[in-house]
Parts: C-alpha cells; structure tokens; sequence
C-alpha cells in the first residue's frame, strides 16, 4: 500500500479545507414586538425575513443556497431568520402586517414600513441582494 499512498495520498489523511467565511448575520424573529421594530428600522434601511420550516426538505436546501448568495458586499444587510413551527403566530401577523401570503421557505423585503419584495421556494436563491443595499 505504500507505493499507491505515494501515488494517490494517504485516504486516512485530512486534507484541511479553508472555511469559508459567513457574511450572514440572522437575528432570530421571536417576538411580535420585534416587528414593529423592523418596520421602525425598514425606515432607514432594507430588512429582510426569512421564513423556515425546520421540517421542510426543501426549505432547508433553499437556506443553505440563501446563505451563500452573501458576499462581504452584503455583511451589513439586516437579515430575521423566523422558525416557522415555533412561532407561526409572528408568520401569521408578518402575512397581515405586510399583506404578503404565507409560503415557506419565504423571504419577504420590508422597506419603509412595507413588503417591495417577496419569493418563496427556489426562488428565493435567485433574489439579487445588492439591489436592497
């Protein structure tokens, strides 16, 4: 076997990829309170939601594919992660308050106090951050 670990590595060895680095900061949604702060806070700057379903195969695929659409261009974007089977009565005013209809996974805009964007499904991984900076 020595001659093929010269050839081919050692298969025991790890090779150490570097890790990439998160531009993601969520800030959990947990509180109804929270989103009258938002809206205060849409008033100087984008907010985005991000509705999870922690059961749903495919809303944890789009997450994973969101996180990577941040570059170091978008570490300062303020992003809510909302776990939708703990608190579906924050996703239930969310749909009132901005009058955008439930799906999940969803990411919902807030600009000024109200919804300019919204997608759900893989949708969302198409969604071009820099027009919200």
């Amino acid at each position: 076997m020595g001659i093929f670990n010269k050839m081919f590595g050692n298969e025991n060895k790890k090779e150490s990829k570097p890790e990439k680095k998160s531009y993601l900061n969520w800030t959990p949604l947990t509180s109804l309170e929270q989103l009258e702060a938002i809206k205060e806070q849409s008033k100087t700057e984008s907010v985005f939601l991000f509705k999870h379903s922690t059961r749903c195969g495919i809303s944890s695929m789009v997450i994973k594919q969101f996180e990577k659409l941040f570059t170091e261009e978008h570490q300062n974007l303020k992003v809510y992660y909302l776990d939708l089977l703990n608190y579906r009565n924050i996703s239930d005013e969310i749909g009132d308050s901005f009058q955008v209809m439930h799906q999940s996974p969803q990411l919902i805009v807030v600009k000024n106090s109200v919804a300019v964007f919204n997608a759900s499904h893989y949708d969302i991984t198409q969604t071009n951050l820099s027009r919200f900076i």
